[in-house]
């Protein structure tokens, strides 16, 4: 079999209980359900799997619900977060990755319940602390969002 990533840039996955080992986030915040891939130090892609029962379809709105924009912005972040962790190994599991700012976010299109939202984040850099990503948030090849945004990984 042959393979141009090394050990360190190869691709993973992780499910739900993973997910949570490595960021502090919970229900009815934690907006990544799967990672389908992950390479250390530059990217990652994360699901989440919309269903009607999203806490904030109660409110936004009720007779044509729409998962909220800064929501899938919140997606973009945390599968970011999941990035940094994993591309710093277990000693940043459970540090908080706080947003620093959030640049050209565009929403192109709504999700709505049922849809399985795509999340593409690439690291453009970091220095320390301080990570740059680019994200994007896809339905069925669709893209719905868009942004540029930086986070600082924090002790709890």
């Amino acid at each position: 079999m042959e393979t141009s990533a090394s050990d360190d840039a190869k691709m993973e996955r992780m499910d739900i209980m993973r997910i949570m080992e490595m960021i502090p986030h919970r229900y009815p915040m934690l907006m990544v359900d799967r990672i389908e891939n992950i390479v250390a130090g530059q990217s990652a892609t994360g699901i989440k799997n919309v269903s009607i029962n999203e806490s904030f379809f109660a409110g936004h709105f009720p007779e044509r619900p729409v998962m909220p924009g800064v929501l899938i912005v919140e997606a973009m972040a945390q599968t970011a977060g999941v990035l940094v962790v994993h591309s710093l190994g277990p000693e940043a599991e459970g540090k908080l990755v706080y947003f620093m700012t959030i640049d050209t976010a565009r929403f192109r299109k709504p999700v709505v319940p049922g849809d399985r939202v795509e999340i593409n984040v690439n690291r453009l850099q970091n220095r320390r602390n301080v990570w740059k990503f680019t994200g994007e948030a896809l339905v069925e090849g669709a893209v719905c969002a868009e942004a540029t945004f930086s986070a600082m990984l924090m002790d709890r």
